[in-house]
């Protein structure tokens, strides 16, 4: 998986927490406008409820002044859904119930769920039902879609990137690790508590990783930033870290402590021996390549969004 700009986590945050309905009867509701998007508003009840949703996905409860900046910081977040998914209505982009249907069959095949009992079992785990997953997987398509249309015309990647890359990462014989990585930072100025928090949610997600659940699954779940970083020559990585990951297992995953937070590692596959050839790898490059560079314009697309639109925040 190519790696995801913030602006796009954004989305794919908001995508998730766009199906999720208040069903917590004992939280009081309280109607206050809180930000007026255009010719729409957001009410604190709307923030709530995305706020009890992320509370609940992540395990962590901000208190105090930080409780004040993950509200703002979440409203940023729900006024750049409102806007992506107005842009959406107005260039027509509509997912018909059929494509859904598909939709969620692949994710059922992805996800190994093989019938209906297992989906069941998943979603009560996630703490969604099915027309919440249904939504959000028609969100999803629906920001792809728009992705698409604002900046696939512009994101055409030259044969030399794509060959410069094979040349940096693929035409060298010898061992490669095919890795794929969860990235989770620290806040700026963390605390310890604060760092004791994101380790104690690193450990929940290793062992749902290792009772079973995918790596796709537990990065969307708990909206985090998944890369798939590709096959990587072990003489680029720093010595330290092959002799680690030479004791994982193929899926295999282990945690890693950086100064800037904690990272998951998952081993895909090791393989060694001659290079791949060019004609073989150059369509998967170029993928991931021209991915990079729509989710950097769309980053910079979704700002002039807002640069032309009329916000007021009220909080």
């Amino acid at each position: 998986m190519a790696r995801i700009s913030r602006g796009l986590l954004t989305l794919a945050l908001t995508c998730l927490l766009a199906g999720l309905s208040a069903r917590d009867g004992s939280a009081v509701v309280v109607d206050q406008i809180v930000a007026q998007v255009n010719d729409e508003v957001i009410t604190m009840s709307e923030l709530q409820r995305a706020s009890r949703s992320i509370e609940a996905q992540e395990g962590i409860s901000p208190k105090g002044k930080e409780d004040k900046a993950f509200e703002r910081q979440l409203l940023q977040t729900l006024i750049d859904r409102k806007l992506a998914k107005a842009e959406a209505k107005r260039r027509g982009i509509k997912i018909e119930d059929k494509e859904l249907d598909a939709a969620l069959e692949n994710f059922k095949k992805h996800n190994h769920l093989p019938d209906e009992a297992s989906l069941n079992k998943a979603l009560a785990k996630a703490g969604l039902t099915l027309q919440e997953l249904k939504q959000n997987i028609a969100d999803q398509m629906t920001q792809e879609r728009l992705l698409v249309m604002a900046v696939g015309l512009k994101s055409m990647v030259s044969e030399a990137q794509v060959r410069q890359v094979y040349e940096e990462k693929y035409k060298q014989g010898g061992t490669q690790l095919h890795l794929c990585a969860i990235k989770m930072e620290f806040p700026p100025g963390a605390t310890e508590a604060q760092q004791e928090e994101i380790k104690r949610k690193a450990e929940t997600i290793l062992k749902e990783v290792r009772d079973g659940a995918t790596f796709p699954e537990v990065a969307k779940k708990y909206s985090l930033p998944e890369t798939d970083v590709g096959f990587v020559p072990e003489k680029d990585l720093d010595p330290k870290l092959v002799q680690f990951l030479g004791r994982l297992s193929p899926k295999e995953v282990a945690p890693v402590l950086t100064p800037q937070g904690i990272e998951l590692i998952q081993l895909l596959e090791r393989r060694s021996g001659q290079a791949q050839p060019y004609e073989e790898v150059a369509p998967e490059i170029r993928r991931v390549l021209t991915q990079q560079e729509m989710e950097k314009q769309f980053s910079v697309w979704v700002k002039t969004l807002r640069e032309n639109a009329h916000i007021k925040i009220m909080l």
